[in-house]
């Protein structure tokens, strides 16, 4: 995965949420807050979840806005925000969420790469407990 696509400061490994909106809220405010997206791609990523789930397995759900959102990112890149309590994903325990921003098609490799990633058990499970930052900047950087 491209090295400039996450941000150290995009890494939140000790959150808690009420719910599954509010993580995704959460995923949203972090890519707002180091200037990836615009305020309104939040509600984007809250759209998508409500159309179809982005819970993914094992854990990581990947929350991430509908097309109609693409104006309002500023550049590609992804979040990662770690629930160590767990967030109900529709009946689901989400303990890792990998919000991504991406302008027109890059959506498609930077999904690849992250699937790649969460398909090694073991890559998979590094990113659920860490509790570095530096620990996922190198799962998802190398």
């Amino acid at each position: 995965m491209r090295d400039d696509l996450l941000d150290p400061r995009a890494v939140l490994l000790h959150e808690s949420a009420a719910g599954r909106d509010e993580a995704i809220r959460r995923c949203g405010r972090v890519l707002v807050d180091i200037g990836a997206v615009a305020e309104p791609y939040v509600e984007a990523m809250l759209e998508r979840e409500r159309s179809i789930s982005t819970y993914v397995g094992e854990g990581v759900a990947i929350p991430h806005g509908t097309a109609a959102a693409k104006e309002d990112i500023a550049r590609d890149a992804i979040c990662v925000v770690r629930f160590p309590g767990g967030v109900d994903w529709g009946g689901e325990l989400v303990t890792l969420c990998v919000g991504i921003a991406a302008r027109n098609d890059g959506h498609v490799p930077l999904l690849a790469a992250l699937a790649e990633i969460l398909l090694d058990p073991e890559r998979a499970r590094t990113l659920r407990e860490a509790t570095e930052v530096h620990q996922v900047m190198k799962e998802l950087t190398t």
